[in-house]
């Protein structure tokens, strides 16, 4: 190895503080104009893929987008770095109906409806919000650092994406996939459009149960029948008993008068009743009730649509024609209670499902809309999973997926606004012939007429992001894209989404693609506050991720939220966490600054070929710890286990390479032996190098800064490759010697402390250590051992016993021994120690009087009484302490 060969001094050093902001702007910048994030398509490399789970385009960055891409970053830079050809799709969702939300409240400022401008001119007028507006969260996301090809960003409005629809949806409906019908659905009266089941948050609330009379037709009695519902009974066209139920077969023939009205309603006899439940009779309101309709077509029964699709009474309601749903429950409880009809209300908690958009109460409603028959596609995603051509993580999930699918219901994919794929559909207005086309049909396929009116729904926007990893990889068309990166490789969201979106994905991309759309599917947790609870505005504990990274660094927010990435339900996150880890990235800006002092005039090329077999302890170690960090690292990543990886660098960073390593080659760095420097910056340089290559997908800015500064030319540090295991580092016997080492240096240092010896005085040390092998390893390392401790004199002894006046500690079977005489003055150490005495004692009786205590055994908590005994104990041993103390004083006297 050279002693110490030259080149010109870097063109810059590092600032004695870092500058987040300026170099996160900066690199940011560099990174889009060198291409640094283009995808490659070189053949014979192994490719890598991930298509973003795509934001609403009425979105902002929230925390929760910010775990979830940095954890997409993290992976798509290592895997860069691991020589693939990457690609990380962007793109934004046109969210349908909260777009259109957003738009007519827009509108609904300058006092006019959608409905003043028709579709057409509505639909431009989105467009133009989206131009403007519709941008944000991209911007936000190149903020957080996240390295996506922006030059493929997607829409899922696109014309691209926009025919993948149109292919998909044509072709779904000719293999009788898709269908037209009337079934009951789930209405938002505020959206004025159905929703799928998954769009429907239900949420527990405090409600009633009312029980009401159901007269007998031919007035010899009643039944109870009990409902939150009350509004519903006027849309009511049977009650339904259980068959073998003998108390309700005299009424087949009797049938049951409709409170409230002049209707006489039949009894119906179905299995899904409950005898057991209530009074054993059921209200059945087809129109208005899931289950309901299904007995509805088991008996024929009418079905008397009560609401308009604003949840306004309407005229088959009668006299309550015009009231809100809710102003009419009010009212139907008052007359059923004026007219002897309402038995009891009891209080009831209930799921109560509410529209996931804008949470107005949703109401289950007959309408004509279009569906998917999924049984087919989700037998075929679920054999995918089952036989491993997709995986879940964490494992947990994969029940919770089983269950779903198992019981999955048509998805009803069509939405009653303007915004989003118009239905290729299109209807013969003379012959009533129904035509689905990818493009619009000059003439009726059966009667030739021209008149032809398209279907007025768009598709639900799941819909088109069920598509969205292969329609964005170019599908329909056979580009060179879905040839290296379909299926992609990994799809990283939040678990909440599994069965809107994931599950979709699956179905659709197996079906379509006859190939599963990723191999894995990592399901990351949602984000809460410190204290477990759910991030909102009204409580005023929302972490907003741009507010953190002005004030700490995207960096510290990156690394914080890796960090805390541990796979399950929740993540608990506070403020002061992730300034916390703002402290690290300091740290390791000052620990290169400090090694740059040392090697920024150094030849590059001294790091590379470094033979461990030549080296003191100090590198031989570091260098087997590198190498057990990279094979750790590696593996937690590959194992999306991203809190491992984080947590392996930081140990690595913090306490073995910033808080020993740097403080063990001092002395080589700063001294007169010219072949112990060179080592020292040769080791010290391979070790900085790939410890900000290790550090890189997590905290890409700041080690891009360092990199650059490092001694040599160099080109961006992501495109450097991700340091891998060197064997010849494997050196478990020098891992063994260094932490023999560091006990010793921790135990004089603890001595130090509790003997309370000034920092700056040297001291004499006596280690007595009957092990031969350690005898010979402590003895050689001598010289290091007084370096780090300030020790004048360092004793190494296989026998010995304690000098009189010297404080002890025993590392393992080694005891350690510092003579305190003239280190301290006993005069004023003795009279410390008698105040902490006395002070301890009292704690002590204060502590064992309330433990004697008859009344405090009796009623205190458990948890109370465990903490007195435990404090009992900690003032019996520093009593002992203290004891032992004055005793060595006692011998310098």
């Amino acid at each position: 190895m050279s002693e110490n060969a030259s080149v010109q001094p870097a063109e810059h050093e590092l600032a004695k503080g870092y500058e987040f902001k300026e170099v996160e702007a900066r690199w940011y910048r560099k990174w889009l104009e060198q291409k640094n994030f283009q995808a490659t398509m070189d053949e014979g490399k192994p490719s890598f893929s991930i298509v973003i789970p795509p934001p609403n385009v009425t979105g902002v960055l929230h925390v929760g987008h910010a775990l979830n891409n940095t954890m997409q970053d993290v992976l798509v830079r290592y895997k860069r770095m691991c020589g693939y050809n990457t690609l990380w799709v962007p793109g934004t969702d046109h969210a349908g109906i909260a777009t259109q939300n957003v738009v007519e409240r827009q509108l609904a400022n300058e006092g006019k409806t959608r409905h003043d401008f028709g579709r057409e001119k509505f639909i431009e007028r989105v467009w133009q919000w989206r131009e403007e507006k519709g941008g944000t969260i991209i911007n936000q996301l190149k903020h957080l650092g996240c390295s996506c090809d922006w030059d493929r960003e997607r829409f899922t409005m696109d014309e691209g994406l926009s025919k993948a629809v149109r292919t998909v949806f044509v072709r779904l409906y000719k293999e009788g996939l898709i269908y037209k019908g009337d079934y009951i659905v789930n209405w938002c009266p505020r959206c004025h459009t159905a929703l799928s089941d998954d769009e429907v948050e239900h949420e527990d609330k405090a409600g009633k149960l009312y029980h009401i009379r159901y007269p007998y037709a031919d007035g010899s009695g009643h039944v109870v029948v009990a409902t939150t519902r009350p509004e519903t009974m006027l849309g009511d066209t049977a009650v339904a008993v259980h068959p073998d139920d003998e108390r309700y077969k005299h009424l087949k023939e009797i049938g049951i008068k409709l409170p409230l009205t002049d209707r006489t309603i039949p009894v119906v006899y179905d299995h899904h009743v409950q005898r057991e439940f209530g009074t054993g009779a059921l209200k059945v309101t087809p129109a208005h009730d899931r289950n309901d309709y299904e007995i509805g077509l088991r008996h024929n029964l009418e079905r008397i649509k009560t609401m308009d699709d604003s949840g306004i009474m309407n005229q088959a309601a009668g006299p309550y024609a015009g009231l809100d749903r809710f102003a009419c429950r009010k009212q139907i409880v008052a007359d059923l209670e004026e007219q002897g009809f309402l038995e009891k209300i009891e209080d009831y908690e209930h799921a109560v499902g509410q529209c996931y958009r804008c949470k107005t109460v949703v109401e289950p409603a007959t309408s004509l809309q279009w569906f998917v028959s999924v049984r087919p596609l989700a037998d075929k995603a679920v054999a995918a999973v089952r036989d491993g051509r997709i995986n879940i993580h964490p494992k947990t999930w994969y029940n919770t997926f089983y269950a779903w699918m198992d019981n999955i219901r048509d998805w009803c994919i069509s939405r009653q606004i303007w915004w989003g794929h118009q239905i290729p559909a299109w209807t013969c207005d003379d012959c009533g012939q129904l035509m689905v086309e990818e493009h619009a049909p000059a003439a009726c396929d059966k009667c030739g007429s021209s008149k032809l009116t398209q279907e007025t729904d768009v598709l639900d926007t799941w819909f088109s992001s069920a598509l969205w990893p292969f329609s964005t990889l170019g599908w329909p068309e056979n580009t060179k894209e879905l040839k290296f990166f379909y299926p992609t490789s990994v799809l990283i969201t939040s678990f909440d989404i599994l069965f809107f979106w994931v599950a979709r994905m699956m179905m659709m991309g197996i079906h379509i693609m006859e190939e599963v759309p990723f191999k894995d599917v990592y399901l990351h947790a949602l984000v809460r506050d410190k204290h477990g609870k759910k991030m909102s505005k009204s409580t005023g504990n929302v972490i907003d991720p741009l507010v953190v990274m002005d004030e700490y660094g995207t960096d510290a927010l990156r690394f914080t939220l890796t960090a805390f990435a541990a796979q399950g339900r929740e993540i608990k996150l506070a403020e002061e966490r992730i300034e916390g880890y703002r402290h690290f990235i300091n740290k390791i800006w000052n620990a290169s600054r400090f090694a740059l002092m040392h090697i920024n005039t150094c030849d590059p090329a001294i790091s590379k070929d470094i033979d461990p077999s030549t080296l003191p302890l100090a590198h031989r170690w570091i260098l087997h710890r590198l190498n057990q960090a990279i094979t750790e690292v590696r593996q937690a990543l590959d194992d999306y286990r991203f809190n491992d990886a984080a947590s392996s660098i930081y140990q690595f960073v913090w306490s073995e390479f910033c808080d020993w390593y740097l403080e063990w080659i001092k002395s080589d760095l700063y001294g007169d032996n010219a072949i112990a420097k060179a080592q020292s910056q040769a080791v010290l340089l391979a070790v900085l190098e790939n410890t900000l290559k290790l550090l890189h997908p997590i905290t890409p800015f700041v080690t891009e800064e360092i990199w650059h500064v490092l001694p040599g030319e160099r080109t961006s540090i992501m495109v450097e490759p991700f340091p891998a295991p060197n064997p010849a580092w494997d050196d478990d016997e020098a891992a063994e010697l260094a932490a023999l080492f560091m006990g010793i240096v921790g135990g004089i240092r603890n001595i130090r402390s509790e003997a309370m010896i000034h920092p700056s005085a040297e001291i004499e040390v006596q280690i007595v250590c009957h092990d031969e092998r350690k005898h010979a390893g402590l003895t050689s390392l001598a010289s290091s051992l007084k370096t780090l401790t300030r020790t004048s004199t360092m004793a190494v002894q296989k026998e010995g016993t304690r000098p009189k006046g010297a404080a002890s500690y025993l590392y393992s079977d080694i005891e350690i021994f510092v003579p305190l005489a003239g280190l301290v003055d006993v005069d004023k150490e003795q009279a410390k120690l008698k105040k902490d005495q006395d002070k301890t004692e009292a704690e002590l009786a204060r502590c064992q009087g309330k433990l004697s205590n008859e009344k405090f055994m009796a009623n205190a908590p458990e948890e109370v009484k465990a903490k007195e005994r435990e404090k009992v104990g900690e003032m019996q041993a520093k009593l002992e302490k203290i004891k032992a103390g004055m005793e060595r004083l006692a011998e310098l006297r």
